[in-house]
């Protein structure tokens, strides 16, 4: 059998982008459809020593977070003050890991990317469950190429208030070319945030 194709990593950044915030706010999905990998095993010298001979890593989309779509605080009542008495939960997206792979396809780059999300239980919740909406965005440049929002349901256990979630493999085959690479695109996650936990996130400098 031939050696297998390398898998390269995905990076993770922080990015200030205020374009990218605006429109991932407001973008819904086009034209990419995400789903669970399966896992995939290959046999050959290239698994043991890696990529064949004149064999190369492909270029990588970046993984990137934008602080104020990061974080995501609820509090109880209507305020417009709030202190932590009032906080039902408080969540933040902790990292974006992924990596992709080259196929014989040379017009498609599967690419696979995982989400951790930490979320802690405020003095102001009732109950042990709490739904938080985490969405996974693809962008070239300052536009939003596809947008998806996943439900996340987090159940607290007894005596604990605050867990950490990683999400499946999420799948996404992007469109290549050879003046458009991988590294073209971003994949940005963060909260599905409301216009109020938006601004309140900007007035407190993230």
């Amino acid at each position: 059998m031939s050696n297998p194709l390398p898998v390269q990593p995905i990076g993770v950044r922080s990015v200030p982008s205020q374009c990218l915030c605006q429109c991932l706010v407001r973008r819904r999905s086009r034209w990419l459809v995400l789903a669970v990998l399966a896992l995939l095993s290959g046999c050959g010298q290239g698994d043991l020593f890696g990529p064949g001979r004149n064999v190369f890593p492909p270029q990588c989309p970046q993984a990137r977070l934008i602080p104020s779509l990061s974080d995501l605080t609820r509090y109880a009542g209507a305020g417009p003050a709030h202190d932590l008495t009032d906080m039902v939960l408080q969540a933040r997206v902790m990292a974006v890991d992924g990596s992709c792979s080259a196929t014989d396809d040379k017009t498609v780059l599967p690419t696979k990317v995982r989400i951790t999300i930490s979320v802690q239980r405020g003095p102001a919740m009732t109950g042990r469950q709490a739904n938080v909406p985490v969405f996974l965005a693809v962008a070239q440049g300052d536009e939003i190429r596809d947008k998806q929002v996943y439900p996340v349901q987090v159940t607290f256990p007894p005596n604990v208030d605050r867990v950490t979630m990683t999400s499946p493999d999420i799948a996404l085959n992007l469109p290549i070319r050879p003046d458009a690479s991988g590294a073209s695109y971003a994949l940005i996650a963060g909260f599905q945030l409301t216009p109020d936990e938006l601004n309140a996130n900007r007035h407190a400098g993230r």
